[in-house]
């Protein structure tokens, strides 16, 4: 039973980082765009793509807390008070980078644009390096077991976790990047076409350096974690997780948006899903396993019916809403709906 809610638990945080990544990641090229004249076209494309949907991709993180607690409650006792800085400078970002976002499209001046822009994109950066901080964190053993709190500096600021906080941010950026070529091609601007896939291939190229450098760290510091990656079935994910990524590159250098977005996803899913099955069976590396972690057989039981009911009433909301806004029939944030209208 504990089995099957580290699962679900895998897949929400695979899910969260290619949905919710992708808006940090578009808050990082809204930091890159460059003056007012010259960043407007990027902004305004980035405003219209994330818009719709990116107050929905955080219900993911919601999701993965609630799971957590409630399968793993000593697990995620360690975690948080071990954690409890980038866990707080992660949530005040995400507030932040909300309010930031709404607020800049309703305030006039060009001061105050700038300074909710600013917010909007250093929060979007802030938050993916705090969350991958804290996941190099866990590989490599720095919180402890029992429901004890471990170092509050060192837990988050060691090479493993600064590793992978780049990554992290790196991949958001590479991920809101592919997307951004596919919105810009629906929307006919073949100038913002250009310009997002040109940082799409610079982006998968540094994300790849920065993932082999990331190796050798956890080759030293999480060998655990590093030699399961290599030698167990945590290799298959790495390895198509690089063939996609590879594949993703060529049909972006080749200019085919649409391969190169699904390749995209699976080599960042992939990614995740090589290191939750590189820590099996632990959940806190080499001292707390999955099935030592789990909270009694009625506790994952009704958990796991909640979780089915979840998918039946949710998931479809959320299919919807990503096909309307692929199929741009919702409107953009702070603009009144023809319906509304029609109604009045």
């Amino acid at each position: 039973m504990s089995t099957a809610v580290a699962i679900v638990l895998l897949v929400a945080l695979a899910t969260y980082a290619v949905f919710g990544g992708a808006d940090f990641g578009a808050g990082f090229w809204d930091l890159t765009a460059g003056g007012p004249a010259r960043g407007a076209a990027p902004r305004g494309l980035i405003e219209r793509s994330i818009g719709p949907v990116w107050e929905a991709n955080h219900v993911w993180l919601i999701f993965i807390f609630v799971v957590t607690w409630s399968a793993f409650p000593l697990a995620y006792q360690s975690i948080t008070l071990t954690m409890f800085v980038p866990l707080t400078i992660a949530a005040l970002g995400i507030v932040l980078r909300g309010a930031s976002f709404a607020f800049r499209k309703s305030v006039v001046t060009v001061r105050s644009r700038r300074v909710f822009g600013g917010a909007f994109a250093l929060a979007s950066v802030l938050v993916p390096f705090c969350f991958g901080a804290i996941a190099g964190g866990i590989a490599s053993g720095h919180v402890p077991a029992g429901g004890k709190a471990g170092d509050p500096v060192d837990s988050w600021l060691n090479p493993t976790s600064l590793v992978t906080g780049g990554l992290a941010v790196v991949l958001a950026a590479y991920l809101a990047a592919v997307y951004l070529v596919w919105d810009a091609r629906r929307a006919d601007d073949t100038a913002m076409a250009v310009y997002f896939r040109r940082r799409a291939v610079v982006t998968a190229v540094v994300a790849a350096v920065v993932a082999v450098i990331g190796f050798v760290v956890l080759s030293s510091s999480a060998p655990h974690v590093f030699d399961r990656m290599i030698s167990s079935w945590a290799l298959p994910p790495v390895v198509l997780s690089v063939l996609s990524g590879f594949g993703a590159l060529v049909l972006l250098v080749r200019d085919a948006a649409r391969g190169a977005r699904a390749l995209a996803v699976v080599a960042v899913a992939c990614i995740i899903f090589s290191w939750g099955v590189a820590q099996w069976p632990y959940l806190l590396p080499e001292s707390v396993t999955v099935s030592a972690a789990a909270a009694p057989t009625g506790t994952l039981v009704a958990l796991l019916v909640a979780v089915g009911v979840a998918v039946l009433i949710v998931l479809p909301g959320f299919v919807l809403l990503y096909v309307l806004d692929q199929r741009r029939l919702l409107p953009e944030e702070g603009v009144e709906d023809a319906a509304d209208r029609a109604a009045g």
